[in-house]
């Protein structure tokens, strides 16, 4: 029994470390063939993963390099799933453009009807 728990589904374990809202969108992630497990491509969920495995996947815009440090038995609370790896990804650069101060600030009301009669040919 103890070598079942020491295994489990690829699915299953990206589910429980919340990386995936749901089981079926981590199945699909690997049925697409978007895992990596040890530099290996997985196509099968039912792939299973151990300690000390190290998983690629995309997620959102960058990809994430993650290694197993435990199996969990359920999907408990963020910081129980947070337990069970260690990320390996480089910090990605945050792109969040620049706020309307640096930019003048929004335009106003007047401001836009100002603009609309340049358009017409109001104002020159």
């Amino acid at each position: 029994m103890s070598e079942a728990a020491e295994k489990l589904r690829a699915d299953k374990w990206l589910w429980q470390a919340r990386f995936f809202k749901t089981r079926s969108l981590s199945a699909k992630l690997i049925t697409g063939s978007h895992l990596r497990v040890n530099s290996d491509k997985v196509v099968k969920a039912s792939a299973t993963v151990k300690v000390g495995d190290v998983l690629t996947f995309p997620q959102g815009n960058h990809i994430r390099v993650i290694q197993i440090d435990g199996i969990g038995t359920r999907r408990g609370p963020a910081i129980e799933a947070q337990a069970l790896y260690t990320d390996l990804s480089p910090p990605q650069p945050r792109d969040i453009g620049k706020p309307y101060a640096e930019r003048g600030g929004r335009p106003s009301k007047a401001d836009r009807k100002l603009g609309a009669q340049i358009k017409r040919g109001e104002l020159e």
